[in-house]
């Protein structure tokens, strides 16, 4: 059996999956492109997130990227100038709270950076008389629900804006937001 697999830019308001049984319409992601039949999203980014999402038809592939030994990397625009110390607390490792317990989150690379060349998101973040906001680049290599925003809110500095920028080797680069680009693997 051939297997495809996909590079997606997930727009914001989209749910990473194809099938949703609740009474709210929601937008999935077999509206954005006509999907070999079995395809699934490896991981997730939830609605509100944006940016790089694989999807396949292996099940195998699924669970090696879904593993700890391959790095995501978030860009995220927060509220407030996050300080030095809030990423290095980050890095170390800080408590959030998962599936109703407490959780170390594992050490991670995490930084400040400059604002990132996103076109503007389909809904408005905020404008800023509500104060000012900066950006940040975290890698885990685990994947706790909300993790990443979990993990801003907890030294401070709350998520406005998640777009995931890589997973392994493989980089958003210059997809536009809801663009999809088959290819023959992924070179995690």
């Amino acid at each position: 059996m051939k297997h495809h697999h996909y590079i997606l830019h997930k727009p914001y308001g989209y749910l990473s999956q194809f099938i949703y049984e609740q009474k709210r319409k929601k937008k999935m992601l077999g509206e954005l492109y006509a999907f070999a039949e079995g395809t699934m999203a490896i991981g997730r980014l939830d609605e509100d997130s944006e940016g790089l999402l694989l999807l396949t038809t292996d099940g195998r592939v699924s669970e090696k990227v879904r593993s700890k030994q391959v790095d995501k990397e978030y860009y995220v625009q927060v509220d407030g100038i996050i300080t030095d110390e809030a990423i290095q607390q980050m890095k170390e490792g800080v408590e959030i709270g998962f599936e109703g317990q407490k959780y170390i989150t594992l050490p991670c690379e995490a930084s400040k950076i400059e604002v990132p060349n996103f076109a503007p998101r389909s809904k408005k973040i905020r404008d800023e008389r509500h104060g000012p906001t900066s950006w940040a680049s975290i890698t885990v290599n685990e994947g706790k629900f909300r993790q990443v925003r979990k993990m801003t809110a907890s030294v401070g500095f709350p998520t406005l804006r998640l777009v995931r920028v890589r997973i392994g080797n493989v980089h958003l680069a210059d997809l536009k937001s809801g663009e999809v680009v088959e290819v023959s693997d992924f070179s995690i």
